[in-house]
């Protein structure tokens, strides 16, 4: 596989899909009413940010 077909690879979009839409709960959360729901937000963000960024670097490789 060449690396222009490997930086296209559909599984890096899919995965940063998942991270958009990780980020997307996350952001939606800190509006919950419930005793954690800023610490539950930040972590959702922190692990969508990590995937995106995984997901980022795997296609500029």
């Amino acid at each position: 596989m060449n690396p222009t077909e490997e930086a296209n690879a559909e599984r890096h979009y899919l995965l940063i899909t998942v991270a958009v839409i990780i980020m997307i709960v996350g952001v939606y959360s800190r509006f919950a009413d419930f005793k954690a729901a800023t610490i539950v937000a930040n972590i959702l963000l922190v692990i969508g940010v990590a995937i995106s960024l995984k997901a980022v670097f795997a296609i500029l490789k």
